[in-house]
Formats: structure tokens, C-alpha cells, sequence
């Protein structure tokens, strides 16, 4: 385990103070935590020390902070994890005297304990070893034959690590992904709501292991158990490498199925249904025959990897909602599209109950990659493959909608969701938007700084409900200004702003700038 490693492991939010890129790779050999102010006879080479800074003072000697850091490097420290609890941040000079003296220095927040970071330490130290070529194993031989056998004939994640912990006397363990949602649980395990999951993930109580598999920042899981000490480290290394076989099986076959859902999300692209062909790729994804189907587009800024990142990202939101089949492959460019198949005849209110769930599971997807901004269209749902077509249009006119609106929208979006005239304009393609603007505002968007000054009247005028006093008042004008302005401008764009029809060709035209 090197230096950076610590740094990826999200639970333990650890932050980079200082270090070069050399320090960050340096292998660690163990954890010691102390306050002493001078350690290092207590230190070995290759350690990462752990200090709470009880022995720093503000009104103290920067040789005291000096000798500190100093001593560490005589006994070959390779990271000195600071504890901002006691002092609320890391000293400056701290950071001055690790520059110095070359060890890397890392910011420990007050809710991440030193034993979550110790044990974290040790338990990859352990997955290492236990992934040497050696004749000995953690599991017993007949417990361990038994999983391979089991992993062999197709058995599931849940029967697996049932059959794992059974030997430890089934102690309370979940298998979670990033964004909370349990793949699967012991018996002893109490059902764990995803942010009460997502919570135990990152607040460094109990037991968490990630599986090691190919994946994103939005698909990964982790073995956490409640209770710490409960299974030797190196035998849930070896349950999570078992677990690690089976997630790469799972992803081969998700994989083999994606060709056919790349088919299906091309058929409802399509310009005209082809509902025989749309039946036929139905069946290929498992969704034939269902009563009522949803679609669901969404994007990622910035732009991600769609074929990647897109894809784990909305599949790991859909794996929320329960019992829903679904197929989910790339749209255009950096959008990815979904067909959901429910077991019932979906009414409007069900299409609601999957739109709020989206919702709540959203922020806890997107918190995966925080840089990120997801958003999501959904259209109403459908009964025949034929009408998949239409649905597509609606999910990406309910995306659109969103993504361009002026005012806040929500995140996860349905046609309902468009109750105001600038979110139904948003929906509109931009080159559509852009004619419509040109047509009723062209003389005053082409009349320079005086145009410039009508658009800001007009925009004033709609914006105070045709009031004149009102709009003077906000402008710092005359009326008798306003009343000049506002003639100008029905002037030059043939509207007569007393009639309410005229006045909503304007407003729309304005929300299309």
C-alpha cells in the first residue's frame, strides 16, 4: 500500500497538504499514533505517523514543530497524518516544516477516526498478502471449496456471502455500492436505507472493505460490516476477493447484454416505429411483454465517458427502484438512454412514484463523482412498443427542458414537472429558440445600444406587470421615458403590449435569449 492510496479511499475524506509526487508513492509499512514531541524512538522505517497535534500550541517555538517533523524523517516516517479536531486545521508552519524536511503531510477531518485510518491500513495490508502465491489460506479448506463450488454453478452475491459467514457464526455484514444501495445482506443484517448506508460508508464506524473488481466511481462495492473485529482481517480480504470474482462474472454478462440494449435505444431513435422490430429487441433486453414501459434520458456535465460512466451512473440509479426491468445504453452524444419495464399497466401516479424515487436517489449517485452535474428526463408511460418512439421524444424534451431552463429545475425531470412557460421553451431545440427570437426581437437585438436599452425597458415593463409607475420606479426613469420606450418598441416589433397575446409572443421571446 502506498502513500496515495490513503488518499482514494473516500470514506476516510483525507486531504492533501503537501507532498511531491515521489512522496505520494513511497509503500507503507505500518501505523503509529502519537503526541510525543519527539518520537522518533518509537518510530519504524516506512510507518505513516498519526499525530492529534496535542503537543503543537499556537503560541509555541517553530523549532518545536521543526524537531518534530525532523525527528520523523530521521526514523524514515513517509506521511505525517495530521488530526484537525484539536486545533481546527493544520498549522501552517507544520506544513512549512514538512516542505522542509520532505515528508509528506495529510489533513485528517475531526469525523474520521485514527483506528478507521489504522485499520484501513491494515486490512489492504492483509488483502496484499493474502494475494502472494502461498499454500495458506484464512478460510478453512472445506468453507473456501464450498464457495468456489457455489461461485462455479451460478450462485448469487446474497447465497454467497451467506455461505461465507456462516463459518463466523453470520454476523451482520451488507454488501453496498458507492451510492448506498445494498446488492445484498446477512440474515443478521438489519435492512439499511441508502443514506443511512451511504453514511456508514463514509463515517468510518465498523468494518468497510471495497471489493476489488472493474468499475466506476458510481458502481463500486463494499463489504462494511456495523461491528468492528468481528472477522479476522485477511478472511474478509478473501470473502471480498470471492465477491470480486463474481462482480467480474456479473459484469461480463451485463456486458454481453449491452450490444442488445445498444439495438433497442437505436430502435426508439428511430424516425418512424417499427414495432415488430421494437417487440424483437424487447424480447433480446427481457422486456418483452410488459404492460407498460418508461424511458429515461440523461447527461452528464461535464461530459463523462457515455459508454462508462453514463451508463454505470443511471444503472446504478435505476437499481434503486424496485422491481423494475430495465436496458440502458449510450443515446446522442453525451447522453445515455434507459427503457424501464414495469409489471404493471404504469398509471400517472406510479409514473410519479418512479420520478420521486429518482429523485431521492439522484444526489446520492451524483455525490459518487462530486464534480459532476447529473441531470434526467422521463416521459409518461407507455403501453404498446410502438409508442417508445414518442416516449424517447418526451424524455429528452423534459431533459431539455431542464437543462436550459432559466429558474431551478429539478434534476430529475418529467413532462409534468413543465408547468411555466420558460421551462416549456427549454425544451425547444436551441436553433428553433434562436428563429423565434430573431422573428419578434430582431429590430431591437439589431438596433445597437439603443435596442440594448428597449430589450432591458421590455424586460423591466413584463417583468412589473405593465405598470408604468412601477417599471420608472425600477429604472430610475420618468414614466413619460417609459411611455416613450414601450411605444418604440411596439413600433418596431408590430406588438401592442395592452393585449395579453402580444405581451406573451415577448415574454417568450425574451425567456429564448
Amino acid at each position: 500500500m502506498h502513500v496515495d492510496h490513503l488518499l482514494r479511499l473516500d470514506r476516510l475524506d483525507l486531504s492533501l497538504v503537501w507532498a511531491e509526487e515521489s512522496l505520494l508513492g513511497q509503500e507503507i509499512a505500518g501505523v503509529t499514533a502519537t503526541d510525543l514531541e519527539d518520537p522518533e524512538r518509537f518510530l519504524q522505517p516506512g510507518e505513516v505517523v498519526l499525530s492529534g497535534l496535542v503537543w503543537w500550541t499556537p503560541d509555541g517555538t517553530p523549532a518545536k514543530t521543526d524537531h518534530f517533523v525532523s525527528a520523523l524523517r530521521r526514523a524514515g516516517a513517509v506521511a505525517l497524518l495530521a488530526g484537525e479536531e484539536t486545533h481546527g486545521h493544520v498549522p501552517r508552519e507544520l506544513a512549512d516544516a514538512c516542505r522542509k524536511h520532505r515528508v509528506a503531510l495529510i489533513a485528517v477531518p475531526p469525523h474520521t477516526s485514527f483506528r478507521a485510518i489504522t485499520e484501513a491500513v491494515y486490512l489492504r495490508q492483509w488483502g496484499e498478502l493474502s494475494r502472494r502465491p502461498t499454500g495458506h489460506h484464512a478460510l478453512p479448506e472445506n468453507v473456501r471449496l464450498d464457495l468456489d463450488r457455489a461461485l462455479e454453478t451460478g450462485a448469487t452475491a446474497g447465497e454467497l456471502l451467506d455461505r461465507a459467514f456462516a463459518h463466523l457464526g453470520s454476523p451482520a455484514c451488507h454488501l453496498l455500492t458507492a451510492s448506498g444501495r445494498t446488492v445484498t445482506r446477512t440474515g443478521a443484517a438489519a435492512e439499511l436505507p441508502a443514506p443511512a448506508a451511504v453514511e456508514a460508508l463514509r463515517g468510518g464506524r465498523g468494518t468497510t472493505l471495497r471489493v476489488e473488481a472493474e468499475g466506476t466511481d458510481f458502481d463500486t462495492w463494499y463489504l462494511h460490516l456495523p461491528e468492528e473485529g468481528q472477522v479476522p482481517p485477511r478472511v474478509l480480504h478473501e470473502i471480498s476477493e470471492l465477491l470480486g470474482r463474481h462482480r467480474r462474472r456479473q459484469d461480463q454478462h451485463r456486458a454481453a447484454r449491452g450490444p442488445a440494449a445498444a439495438r433497442l435505444v437505436e430502435a426508439i431513435g428511430a424516425l418512424r416505429a417499427d414495432t415488430d422490430h421494437l417487440r424483437g429487441v424487447l424480447a433480446a433486453c427481457g422486456l418483452g411483454d410488459r404492460p407498460a414501459y418508461t424511458v429515461v434520458v440523461a447527461s452528464l456535465e461535464p461530459h463523462g465517458d457515455a459508454g462508462a460512466d453514463g451508463i454505470a451512473a443511471l444503472t446504478e440509479a435505476l437499481g434503486h427502484l424496485p422491481s423494475v426491468a430495465f436496458a440502458v445504453a449510450p443515446c446522442a452524444g453525451a447522453e445515455v438512454a434507459a427503457v424501464l419495464a414495469h409489471e404493471t399497466d404504469t398509471a400517472e401516479g406510479s409514473a410519479d412514484d418512479t420520478r420521486d424515487r429518482l429523485r431521492e436517489v439522484w444526489p446520492l449517485v451524483q455525490a459518487c463523482r462530486p464534480a459532476s452535474s447529473w441531470q434526467a428526463g422521463l416521459s409518461t408511460p407507455v403501453t404498446t412498443p410502438g409508442e417508445l418512439n414518442a416516449a424517447l421524444t418526451q424524455a429528452r424534451y423534459a431533459l431539455a427542458a431542464a437543462r436550459t431552463a432559466t429558474r431551478p429545475a429539478p434534476r430529475v425531470a418529467g413532462l409534468h414537472d413543465l408547468d411555466g412557460l420558460a421551462l416549456l421553451l427549454g425544451g425547444i431545440p436551441d436553433a428553433v429558440r434562436e428563429v423565434y427570437r430573431e422573428t419578434v426581437l430582431g429590430p431591437l437585438l439589431d438596433g445597437g445600444r439603443s435596442g440594448s436599452m428597449l430589450l432591458d425597458t421590455l424586460e423591466v415593463f413584463l417583468a412589473h406587470d405593465c405598470s408604468w409607475t412601477r417599471t420608472a420606479e425600477a429604472l430610475h426613469i420618468h414614466v413619460n421615458t417609459v411611455h416613450y420606450r414601450v411605444e418604440r418598441i411596439e413600433v418596431l416589433t408590430g406588438r401592442d403590449l395592452s393585449r395579453l397575446d402580444d405581451r406573451v409572443d415577448l415574454s417568450a421571446a425574451l425567456l429564448c435569449r
